[in-house]
């Protein structure tokens, strides 16, 4: 395997990891009843829809399908990609559900 190789599995590797945290993201709004884009706009409000968040929105189920996920899980996943802005809103939403 060649350099230029190894270096496509790495990306196509991180994107599917990308992938996979953008989906327990946007389960965990479904399971608590959030609207994951408007979440993800407050975090990023200067870029605009997210192909990827739009795409994992279609492979979410319903809250009484979905297993549990944890606040931590979410927040150490997001931590994990370097979403600290996204991680910030969804900490202001944890505590406001916490509230509620």
């Amino acid at each position: 395997m060649d350099k230029k190789e190894v270096e496509k599995r790495i990306i196509e590797n991180y994107q599917q990891e990308e992938n996979m945290m953008i989906l327990v993201f946007a389960q965990w709004c479904v399971n608590h009843g959030l609207d994951p884009e408007a979440l993800y706009m407050k975090a990023y409000p200067n870029q605009g829809n997210n192909p990827a968040l739009i795409q994992a929105l279609e492979l979410t189920v319903s809250k009484e399908e979905a297993g549990d996920i944890s606040n931590e899980t979410l927040l150490g996943v997001l931590s994990l990609f370097g979403n600290d802005d996204l991680a910030f809103v969804v900490s202001e939403e944890m505590e406001r559900l916490k509230k509620n």
